[in-house]
């Protein structure tokens, strides 16, 4: 049997997405956890799993794959997954595609800048950046409007009218800048 080792730290939205769908599917793996906080992601062991020194990565039987859109969709083909988590449709896959994507530079980068400005900020104990907070909060705002007004506009999932890696990856990144509130 080969077995599927997932590196992550929960704190990492990227992280929480695979392992939400590893558990939604029952499928088995070894979770090996990197502490971000104690920057074990930097540490030459791990460089070994992922030269970027990011979360998560996975192994499956030697094979090393990092970046968790990646990971999502090869976990997909690679087990007896449902269908609409990742569409053999070539046009309802490419929506999915085409969401992730997307989300790096519109979701992605406000949410979990957002959350490290707030998070370094009680961390240290010095005042947050509050011009740096606006504007990303700004942005956030901006995708999200974005997301119901063109990805959820026809339908009630980010790509299909069934939930996909999309919507982990959505619920996930949007789920994180609400905890430190």
């Amino acid at each position: 049997m080969m077995v599927l080792r997932l590196y992550i730290d929960l704190m990492s939205q990227p992280s929480r997405a695979v392992a939400l769908f590893l558990r939604a599917n029952s499928i088995s793996y070894e979770e090996v956890q990197v502490a971000l906080r104690k920057q074990e992601h930097k540490s030459p062991n791990y460089a070994k799993i992922n030269p970027f020194l990011k979360v998560p990565a996975i192994e499956h039987d030697g094979f090393k794959l990092v970046e968790s859109s990646a990971i999502l969709q090869y976990l997909c083909r690679s087990f007896n997954v449902s269908d609409h988590w990742y569409p053999s449709d070539t046009k309802k896959m490419a929506i999915v595609d085409s969401y992730m994507a997307w989300q790096h530079l519109n979701v992605r980068i406000n949410a979990a800048l957002l959350f490290r400005t707030k998070l370094e900020s009680i961390l240290s104990g010095n005042p947050v950046n509050e011009k740096k907070v606006a504007s990303l909060e700004s942005g956030l705002k901006i995708a999200l409007s974005q997301i119901e007004s063109i990805w959820l506009k026809d339908r009630p999932f980010i790509a299909t009218d069934q939930v996909t890696i999309a919507d982990l990856v959505a619920v996930t990144e949007l789920e994180q800048p609400g905890e430190l509130s």
